[in-house]
This record gives structure tokens, sequence and C-alpha cells, in this order.
């Protein structure tokens, strides 16, 4: 049996795989090596994933998560979930995870719209170019974080209706100051921001918030995925903010001539059938 893993800023879901099955599905906290030490991922390892694989058998474990660009982050967490399964890990990003699971064996532009953002042209077998998603203060066009931060930044400053403004703060029970608490002093601000997120989709009929909303994902196309060759290839999309925005990034894709293809929530349906081959 084999335990794949897709993990974000967020949260982490994990499958066991038996011969192409899915034997049992598990959720823990999310696993960033960028913002995690070793003993912190371990941890999270040892006292959430072992007791729901209650003993489950897994021989390998394909790990595919925010951070996992890098040889040396990768390598971290490697040896946090070696410490309790001593078994075969792949580390893998989660954009080689969304390419994966999105194009399988053929070329195409993957995108990743969750907490964070990403993009990539695909050949089939491995990714061939990345713009730089940039984090959510420098890039991150379209988040999850980016949307929650624009969302604050328009209630703080008053750039909102009276009566939005007022529904925020009822909605989260928030004040400004522990807004800026949260977002320059608590740990995972993008965490925090991208929670936000969800109020712009339900009051996405008020053109403030679509405005906004269009603006960012506008501008995730334009410095992202404009730059691949877009045209010849469809554009494909993964993660929550694309599967709840569905019917506003079909829009401003459809603005830009931008051909979109496959839109899905979560990857692990893909990954599944990509590691059955």
């Amino acid at each position: 049996m084999i335990l794949i893993s897709d993990s974000g800023s967020t949260k982490t879901d994990w499958c066991v795989v038996d011969k192409g099955e899915i034997v049992r599905r598990i959720a823990t906290a999310g696993i960033n090596p960028f913002f995690q030490s070793e003993e912190e991922i371990a941890g999270e390892v040892e006292k959430n994933l072992l007791p729901a694989l209650d003993g489950l058998a897994v021989t390998s474990v394909s790990f595919y998560g925010a951070g996992c660009a890098f040889p040396e982050k990768n390598e971290v967490v490697r040896r946090a979930i070696n410490r309790y399964l001593p078994v075969p890990v792949e580390v893998g990003s989660d954009l080689l995870a969304a390419a994966r699971a999105l194009c399988g064996d053929e070329a195409g532009i993957a995108c990743i719209l969750g907490t964070g953002s990403n993009s990539c042209l695909y050949d089939g077998k491995e990714i061939v170019r990345n713009i730089s998603p940039l984090g959510f203060i420098l890039g991150d066009e379209g988040s999850g974080a980016v949307l929650g931060k624009l969302l604050v930044g328009d209630v703080l400053k008053n750039q909102l209706p009276e009566a939005l403004k007022d529904a925020f703060f009822a909605e989260f029970g928030l004040t400004p100051a522990v807004i800026m608490e949260k977002v320059y002093k608590q740990p995972f601000p993008n965490r925090f921001l991208a929670s936000l997120s969800p109020f712009l989709i339900r009051h996405i009929e008020e053109p403030a918030i679509s405005g906004l909303v269009n603006d960012s994902f506008r501008k995730f196309f334009i410095r992202n995925v404009m730059q691949y060759d877009y045209r010849s290839y469809p554009v494909h999309l993964l993660g929550s903010v694309a599967w709840y925005y569905r019917e506003q990034l079909e829009a401003v894709a459809g603005e830009l001539g931008i051909r979109l293809g496959a839109i899905v929530q979560s990857p692990l349906a893909g990954l599944v059938a990509y590691h059955r081959v």
C-alpha cells in the first residue's frame, strides 16, 4: 500500500492506496518546510497521522506539498516522515502534484489557486517552466491569502459600503487591532487571511466585491499564465479558490482569450490515477 499526500499551508490530505483503490483518507494540519522545522513536521506525523493509519502496512510515501520545491526543504520533510514510517519517501512540490493530477501524461498549463497560488508549463513528464509565485506579500495573485488581504485592506481603509463592513466585523468577530495582531505578529498570517476569503464569494453580487475578486484573478492570469504559451495549451486549475470561484475565473479567462480546461478542488483523485500507472 502506498500513502499519497497533498499538503497545502492550511491542511494536508492523505490517502492510503492499494492496487489503485483508496483504502483510507486522513486529514491533518498543513505541512510546509518553509514555515516549519523538522521537529514540528515530525510532531504532526506522530500526533495526527500515525494514529489514523492504525497499523496499515504502508510500503512507500509520495508526499506533495507547498514549500517542497527545493532539495534541502524536501529532505526536511523526508526525514520527518521517515522517523515514523521507515519506507521510501518521494517528496515533490504541490505544483508537481497539480501538474500530474490535472494533465497526467499530456502537456498543459497547471495552476493552483488555494491559500496560495502557483502555475507552470508541464510537458507531460515534468515542469518545464514556472513563474515564481513570490508568496502572498509580493505575489500569489488570485489566492485565498491575497483575496483576504485585499478584503481586509478595503475594510480597514473604508473602501467598502458601510453595511458590508459591518457584516464583515459581525461575521468574524474581529477588530482592527486583532487583525493587525494576526497579520503582523502571529504565525501563519496567510492562513488567517485565506480564512476570510469565503466572505467574498458570499457577497460576490456586490460590485465592490466582484471588482476586487475579478481584478485579482485578472492579475493572476496576466502576471503568470500569460507568460506561458497559453494559446497552445489548455489552462487547468486546482484548489479551493478555483473550485468556488469557477464562474468568476471563467469570465475573466474569457475576457483574456484564455482556454480553461479542468477545474478541480483536490488533486488526490488525479494523483491516485497517476500512481496507478
